[in-house]
This record gives structure tokens, sequence and C-alpha cells, in this order.
């Protein structure tokens, strides 16, 4: 279905303080961040900043349903695209941590079939470089199964490897994650989802996760995608497919890729700030320790000598001018999804779009930048 767009004005949000004192300095915020929306004809979007370690700040602006007309709440929750990989990387840092695996271990050994680059069989890829996509592999294939890099299962199999040796450039690649996720089933002995749960969101209290039909649908924020011939927007229909059938017959360690480690979290704006909170504080978030404060440097650590990139977060020195932050983004079905903190000053940002018309000044989508320092002047600068 097809949307004309048009910006609806919806009652200013006003923050009271406590004995109901207006915050004279919000309400000039959601009028410039109302600006951004504007500017790039922005569906809905949710925000949340941190500072100093805590929320301070999460607001709603827009719609969540073009349709019915629906305004977006901060309890609704998004598929938040690539966001998601630091989840699956999360994982796998837990398990380090529990002796089950090593990330110098051979990452085909891991996943239980042969996966070496055939221009360079000698060298061993390991689940680092995986995780930090250095791993020479690429989607070229597609990435949503196993089969297309299973030499058994796939005589195009070779395709998924680029023209380099593993371990010495960056190439971002979305089928490195579905197979981590994979190797979390082996090494844990439960299903992707559901160690995401278990492990990640249920000790810091959030509320999302993988599987569709274990999460409340009337939240789910619908996505569109913007067609700029038309100047319309397109809804995606597919973004919360629950795949029931795929689900029915899984096999633990293989059909992972239904879940999608590499995009498939759905959480709230709100949420995803309180988890990135605990990468903030190097593993820790209120009493709960999620991984060593070890662990969590290391996946803040760039890993690539071509790309500021770690083990699933990436550096930006250009997001925020003069400012260094670590975070990550995610694209997908029309969303826009954006996470960065500073770990030392403690404040950081969450913005979610489900639709924009989006057009881009280096990695980052203009209204993401757009938006991220509307924030930043007015909370932080």
């Amino acid at each position: 279905m097809k949307y004309l767009f048009t910006l609806i004005a919806l009652p200013a949000f006003v923050f009271l303080l406590t004995g109901g004192a207006v915050h004279a300095q919000e309400v000039k915020l959601e009028a410039a961040f109302d600006s951004v929306m504007q500017k790039f004809s922005a569906v809905g979007a949710s925000v949340a900043v941190v500072k100093e370690g805590k929320i301070i700040y999460n607001h709603s602006f827009g719609l969540k349903d073009l349709d019915r007309k629906t305004p977006l709440k901060n309890l609704d929750i998004f598929r938040i695209a690539s966001i998601s990989k630091s989840f699956s990387a999360t994982s796998i840092m837990q398990l380090v941590e529990a002796g089950k695996l090593s990330l110098d271990d051979d990452f085909g050994d891991l996943v239980g079939f042969k996966i070496r680059n055939p221009k360079y069989p000698e060298v061993k890829i390991t689940l680092k470089m995986a995780l930090s996509h250095t791993s020479s592999l690429n989607d070229s294939q597609g990435y949503l199964n196993l089969d297309l890099i299973n030499p058994d299962k796939n005589p195009e199999w070779a395709k998924c490897y680029n023209e380099y040796a593993p371990g010495t450039k960056f190439n971002y690649c979305n089928l490195n994650f579905n197979l981590v996720g994979t190797i979390i089933e082996k090494k844990s002995g439960e299903r992707f989802d559901r160690y995401v749960e278990n492990h990640i969101l249920k000790p810091l209290g959030l509320y999302g996760g993988y599987c569709i039909d274990s999460l409340d649908s009337t939240r789910f924020v619908k996505l569109y995608e913007f067609q700029t011939a038309s100047r319309t927007f397109t809804e995606a229909t597919s973004a919360y497919a629950p795949r029931r059938k795929e689900i029915s017959s899984y096999v633990m360690g293989y059909s992972t890729p239904i879940f999608s480690p590499t995009g498939g979290m759905k959480i709230s704006a709100n949420d995803l700030a309180r988890y990135m909170v605990m990468h903030m504080n190097y593993g820790k978030a209120g009493n709960v320790q999620l991984i060593s404060k070890k662990s969590a440097r290391l996946m803040q650590t760039p890993l690539s000598s071509d790309e500021d990139y770690g083990l699933a977060l990436r550096g930006s020195k250009t997001l925020i001018p003069g400012v260094s932050l670590i975070g990550h983004t995610g694209s997908a079905y029309g969303l826009y999804s954006t996470m960065f903190f500073e770990p030392k000053k403690k404040f950081g940002f969450v913005i979610i779009t489900n639709g924009i018309n989006a057009t881009y000044t280096g990695d980052f989508p203009d209204f993401s930048r757009a938006a991220i320092n509307v924030l930043y002047d007015y909370f932080l600068k």
C-alpha cells in the first residue's frame, strides 16, 4: 500500500519537571527536532538521550502507522536492523568468558562445515575475523541461509569469498553474523532468540527479542520505504514476518538465519538506550555485569587498519563534529537506526525512524546526522 506523505502536526510535548515547571529548553528542542522531521519527510522517530550514564530524555515524534494516523509512543518497538549485530557479539563474549570457545577458533570448525577462502585455503578464518568483518566473506550470494556458503549445498559457494586474504581487509558482511548466530546455538545449547532473551534482555530488564510470536504485535512500529519519484511511502509488510512454518521445522545450529542474528532484534528506543548504557559502562548496568570490562573494551577496539570497527561496534569522529563516538547504525525496510555513545564522558543517543526521505553524507543518513546534532546541542554542548 502506498501513502502520499504529509507531515501531521502533533501537539507539542511538554516535559514537566518536579513541581510542574515547564522546561523551556525542551520545548525548543522539540521545535528544532520537528524541523528535522519535516526536512526529511520523516514518518516517525523515537529518541533517547543518556547523560552521566542515565537516560534523561525519551520522546517519540510523528506516526507509528500512516494508515491509521496512530501517534508513535515510547513503548513501541522497531526492528532495529544491524544494531542487532552487537547483541550477537555480546552473546559470543559471554560464551568466550564461559570457556566454551575462543575468538581465535576456526570459524568453519565452530559452524560445522569448511569455511575457507578458496584463493587462500591455508589461511584460517577465525571467529574474531567474522565479528570484525575481516573474514573475506561477502553477501554476493545472499545471507538468509547457511546453504549459500556450504560447499556440500551450493556449487557457487566460492563466490561468497572476496579476492583478498582473510584478516587483511574490512568488508561489511551480514552473512558473518548469521553464521555467528549458529555458533551461539551450538555452544550454548539454546535457540538463538532464547539465548539473547535469557542472557541479555532479561538480566537487563529489557523488553524485546528476535522471535515475532514472543512479542506483543500491537507494539510493532510499521516501517515505510520512501519512493523518490512519487514522493510516497510504501509499507514494508515483510519487516515483521513471523516465519512460523520455518520455525516449526527448526534445526538447531543451522536454521538460525530465520531469526536474523545480523538484523532481527525488535526493541524500543528506550530499552535500546538502556542496553547501550551497559556497553558505555564497559559491560555493566546497575548491579548486572553482563560481560567483563575486558570483553567490552575489546568490542569497542578497532581491529581493522582500514576501518574503525571492532566487534559489532564501530567508531565515528564525524557524526558529531569534533566528538569521538562508539556505536552502530542499522537500515532495512525504510527504517534507520542510530546508537552511539561516549564511554568516558558517559553520554549517548538512540534515534530510530520508521521512514524518511534518505539522503547520505558519508556513512550516515543526513537525517540521523541532523537529529543527533540537535540532541547533542540541546543536552550536552
